[in-house]
């Protein structure tokens, strides 16, 4: 507070003038709070004409927020001289004439002027400074919030300020950074003092440098930063403050880096070997405090070093062949533990006590390893880090590790898996025998080996109907049933003999230094050995096989001609009867040669259209009427001829060709009834054979029902004949195909029913309309009891099952007469008619209609003639 008493006029006039010239402005009150000087430069600060301000109450010019509490205060000065608003400067915020608001710095003074208190205040603008401190403010809080570290250093190299970050970062609070050198605690062992050189040098030549260099944290962990330094400089261009900010790239640019180094790499295809040396150097330039370790560990546990170039000489070498256990230092009982685990003494840590000698003698005092491991849980090996004193790991190596162990998972498994792919290429996946490939190698070896006057015989074998297990029981049971054969005849082959897979069911034996008196009791023995039902996980399946022998050199002295042979010598012993061996012999060449023209005719037929299906009549046994025909497929060669079809069926099956032959006939089939309907003949049914590997097809109701819409046929004007391989089948897909196909409306009918081993409480149950009795049964009905027998009991299964029984292959009237006394309800066979063509077919119809036409008008007029003699032979008595 500053007290003036002035007595005279001039001297107060005098204050005034000069008040009017002051830059800041100046406003008194009197007593009564009346403004009672407005100088020039208040004019300026509030926009307002003096004029219209003195006499006004000072509250006015105060800001809205506290004009009400204006006066108080200044009463409360007045009356009890507490300088609260003299003798103080505070910032207030100014409401201009305009409206605008600016900030000034007030300073209030009290005059006592012949004994009254007058006011003076003395008011500058400051909104400049005001913006400038707010923005300070705000780049401080920014500054402070970044989660990029800040120092700020003075002109002589001592930190001045520290950003909250820093503090995060490394540990050091600003109190505790302030006035200490950044070299004094942020570098350590390992810090590059290159990179500090570089760093300091570019400061002074260009004024900014940025790196990435090793510092460490308060606790002693190593933190990697990407550093820039930007010098400020004064007016004469000298360095007055030295400002650093820093980003942690320690779980980020190193880790990237690594990681893209390790998986170009991969995509490089380099080996495994190679890959996991180049993660160790950079594993190593990176966490340059530790010695890094990489061991494979394969199926049978056995350790395998994959890189340490770090490690001592010949260590891992060491380590090679050493099985994974509870004590087997660090990184055997972590591969065994499938844990980390943490040997802070080697010297004295009991897992290493047998294994301490080779580090220790390196200067290797610790060893952390962890565990890696492929996606299905497997240890597959071990990441380790070696230590040159008695530590544990830091955060830095924990994270090194987990991006290492998942780059080196992957580096592993990519392995494994090549040189899985590389034993498939070789050995049969399911088998575990060498494949075709493989044993080609392994008997042209043998080949070229073999002696000039020592022989060698070769086996080719061949299961007999395995097809057959495979349609009606199922591919899984046929993979079961090739492992089991595969280990019975692993069972009775000699210890040198190699056994491989040639494909699907055929199997190659060759049997080096064998006579053919020993390869004829080697072969008769693995058929009799097969022939031994085989009891597998659900089915006890019978199998059989047949097999062909080639011998070296007095057959061939080349591969190629002794697999030709033998496989010739094999199809002879399949037309033996099966289930036995040949020998090669000069005439089989031809019939090999025979068969494969015969299925390469085949296969072009089906694609060509070159089958043509007959038609045989089926006829009702007691009223003669025709019940309908069943469609048999033909095949007429261009050069081969008519092929029968007890020939090209059975290769039709062998070749794959036999479920698209029959939904070939099942479509031509349905198209001639079709015609034939629409041209008014009459034929009422049509029955189509299917092979029992068409009823493992889901597709095939509906297929059927759309062939059957597409046609405009009533679908009881169709039946799919069946086998018993499809009743026999365990497939339940199969039976409720039948079971569809027999809801839409179409029959299905037992072929040669009698032949095989049909339970008949299954045929109970099936959606079965027909039985047949099997044409064999028809030779020896006349004259055979059995064959009586068997026809008899067929019959009497048809009738008690409400079926309808149909006998093929019938060809005397005495054949005939015997069925119908049995009540056999339809006669098929050459009695009637062979199978026709479709235009016969049509010509043989119409001549049985217009014969039996004949017939029955023949009768009539011989029954008409007969009543009038007898009626003239009445009149004359």
């Amino acid at each position: 507070m500053t007290l003036v008493h002035v007595d005279q006029s001039d001297a107060a006039r005098t204050l005034l003038a000069g008040l009017e010239q002051a830059i800041d402005a100046v406003v008194m009150i009197d007593s009564r709070n009346t403004v009672i000087h407005f100088n020039a430069a208040a004019e300026r600060l509030w926009g307002y004409e003096r004029a219209e301000v003195l006499g006004r109450n000072v509250g006015f010019l105060v800001s809205t927020a506290v004009r009400s509490q204006h006066d108080g205060y200044i009463a409360a000065n007045r009356a009890t001289g507490v300088n609260r608003i003299v003798g103080h400067s505070h910032e207030v915020k100014i409401e201009r004439k305009d409206g605008s608001e600016i900030w000034g710095s007030v300073s209030m003074s009290r005059v006592e002027v012949n004994g009254e208190i007058t006011y003076m205040g003395f008011v500058r603008d400051v909104t400049e400074d005001v913006k400038r401190r707010e923005e300070i403010t705000r780049l401080s809080l920014v500054v402070d919030k970044t989660n990029r570290a800040i120092y700020i250093a003075g002109r002589d190299a001592r930190i001045c300020y520290v950003n909250g970050a820093f503090a995060e970062m490394f540990g050091y609070s600003l109190e505790e950074a302030t006035g200490l050198p950044p070299e004094d605690f942020l570098v350590g062992a390992y810090t590059s003092q290159a990179t500090l050189a570089y760093l300091y040098q570019q400061i002074r030549t260009a004024g900014s440098a940025e790196d990435e260099i090793l510092l460490y944290d308060k606790a002693g962990n190593e933190v990697w930063v990407s550093v820039a330094l930007n010098g400020i400089h004064d007016e004469d261009g000298k360095l007055q403050h030295l400002v650093a900010l820093m980003t942690d790239i320690t779980e980020g640019k190193q880790l990237q880096s690594l990681q893209h180094l390790i998986l170009e790499a991969l995509a490089d295809e380099q080996p495994l070997l190679d890959m996991m040396d180049t993660l160790c150097r950079k594993v190593e330039q990176i966490a340059p405090d530790a010695v890094c370790s990489v061991l494979h560990v394969d199926s049978t546990g056995l350790l395998h070093p994959l890189g340490g170039p770090g490690l001592p000489a010949g260590y891992a070498q060491a380590l090679d062949g050493l099985a994974v256990g509870p004590d087997v230092g660090s990184c055997g009982t972590s591969a065994f533990r499938g844990q980390p685990v943490l040997a802070i003494d080697i010297e004295n840590d009991p897992l290493w006590l047998p294994y301490n000698s080779a580090p220790l003698a390196a200067g290797l005092k610790a060893c952390w390893s962890v565990p890696i491991k492929a996606k299905d849980g497997r240890v597959i090996g071990t990441f380790a880090f070696y230590f040159r004193e008695s530590r544990r790991p830091s955060r830095w190596h924990r994270c090194i590790v987990d991006a290492c162990v998942h780059l080196a998972a992957v580096a592993i498994e990519r392995e494994e898996a090549r040189n899985e792919i590389s034993r498939l290429a070789y050995i049969d996946a399911l088998t575990g025998l060498p494949n075709r490939t493989h044993m080609r190698q392994l008997m042209e070896r043998a080949v070229a080996e073999c002696s000039a006057d020592a022989q060698m015989a070769l086996i080719f074998l061949d299961l007999d109907h395995f097809k057959d297990v495979n349609d009606t029981l199922g591919h899984a049971v046929g993979d079961e049933l090739l492992v089991a054969v595969t280990q019975r005849l692993h069972q009775h082959i000699r210890p040198g003999d190699i056994l491989g897979r040639q494909g699907g069911d055929e199997f190659i034996i060759l049997m080096p230094n064998c006579i053919v008196a020993d390869a004829s009791r080697i072969a008769s023995r693995l058929t009799e050995a097969l022939s031994v039902p085989l009891q597998l996980s659900s089915n006890q399946v019978s199998i059989s096989a047949s097999a062909g022998i080639s011998m070296f050199p007095d057959n061939a002295r080349d591969l190629d001609s002794l697999l030709k042979y033998a496989d010739a010598a094999m199809y002879k012993a399949k037309q033996a009867g099966r289930s036995t061996h040949r020998f090669f012999s000069n005439d089989m060449d031809c019939v090999n040669e025979e068969r494969l023209r015969l299925s390469t005719a085949l296969r072009h037929a089906v694609a060509q259209g070159g089958l043509r299906l007959h038609y045989q009549p089926q006829i009702c046994a007691g009223s003669g009427d025709l019940y309908g025909v069943e469609a048999l497929a033909r095949w007429h060669d261009p050069v081969l001829g008519d092929v029968s079809p007890a020939k090209f069926i059975p290769l039709a099956e062998e070749c794959g060709l036999i479920e698209q032959i029959g939904i070939w006939s099942l479509r031509e089939a349905c198209r001639q009834i079709a015609a034939w309907q629409k041209t008014g003949l009459d034929v009422p049914c049509v029955s189509v054979n299917l092979s029992p590997i068409n009823f493992l097809n889901p597709e095939l109701p509906a297929l059927v029902s759309d062939i059957i819409v597409e046609n405009g046929l009533a679908p009881s004007r169709l039946m799919l004949e069946i086998t018993e391989g499809v009743v026999m089948s365990e497939h339940t897909i199969a039976i409720e195909i039948m079971k569809q196909i027999r809801a839409a409306g179409i029959g299905l009918s037992m072929d040669d029913f009698g032949t095989g081993y049909s339970s008949l409480s299954r045929l109970a149950h099936l959606p079965v309309r027909e039985l047949k009795i099997d044409r064999s049964f028809m030779r020896d009905i006349e004259t055979e009891v059995c064959a009586l027998a068997i026809a008899t009991a067929v019959v009497r299964v048809g009738q008690s099952l409400n079926m309808t029984v149909v006998a093929e292959g019938v060809e005397t009237e005495g054949q005939r007469r015997i069925l119908a006394e049995l009540g056999c309800d339809v006669i098929q066979g050459f009695l009637y008619s062979p199978a026709l063509a479709a235009f016969d077919f049509e010509a043989w119809l119409v001549a049985r209609h217009a014969g039996r036409w004949a017939t029955l008008v023949s009768g009539r007029r011989a029954e008409a003639l007969q009543e009038e003699t007898r009626s003239i032979a009445l009149a004359a008595m």
